[in-house]
């Protein structure tokens, strides 16, 4: 997707080493991210008090809360993709980066035609993972709404001494005339 035609995301920058912050940041200003930087954890926190970044991206070894603590943090706020950048590339801090739900991990040094996609393809699979939650949600309320009807219609038939199809029906005019949803009225039964 060409820079210009993006819409604009904004970008939670957090590492230690100005240097590195000032280059990824400056590059992913000029390829038309909105970034706040910052140099720490704890600054990061403050931003995130008042603002609501699309990303973060954060360096995994900072002075004072690393940015697993950081990342423990972000878990507050679902739906926040996050993605680390390290010096360090070994299998144990990679394996807590996944733990901790990171959607990407880069080893520095990073470059901003390498840090692009990522940015791109953690904000897209947050947006896939929340639309699964989302389902998941719908789906377990129809079950549960459908758990309710089911329970009413055997009530109805052990009750009425009707078939399985009479009590529904019962249940469906009820709902019908009452202009209720039938899971609203299953409830009642």
């Amino acid at each position: 997707m060409d820079e210009k035609k993006r819409p604009q995301r904004k970008v939670l920058l957090v590492d230690d080493d100005r240097l590195i912050l000032a280059t990824l940041s400056s590059g992913l200003v000029q390829a038309g991210y909105a970034v706040q930087a910052c140099a720490s954890a704890e600054e990061a926190l403050r931003v995130l008090g008042v603002e609501r970044p699309d990303i973060a991206i954060l360096d995994m070894r900072m002075p004072g809360q690393s940015g697993l603590d950081l990342a423990k943090h972000l878990l507050e706020h679902p739906g926040l993709p996050f993605i680390f950048l390290t010096a360090y590339g070994e299998e144990d801090v990679v394996q807590q980066a996944v733990e901790y739900g990171a959607l990407g991990y880069l080893v520095k040094p990073v470059d901003i035609p390498q840090l692009i996609p990522a940015i791109e393809a953690a904000i897209a699979r947050a947006a896939d993972i929340w639309n699964l939650r989302k389902s998941g949600q719908q789906l377990q309320t129809a079950l549960n709404e459908n758990r309710e009807v089911s329970m009413a219609v055997g009530l109805l038939m052990a009750r009425r001494r009707v078939s399985r199809q009479q009590a529904f029906e019962a249940l469906r005019t009820a709902a019908r005339t009452q202009r209720r949803k039938i899971g609203d009225v299953a409830e009642e039964v």
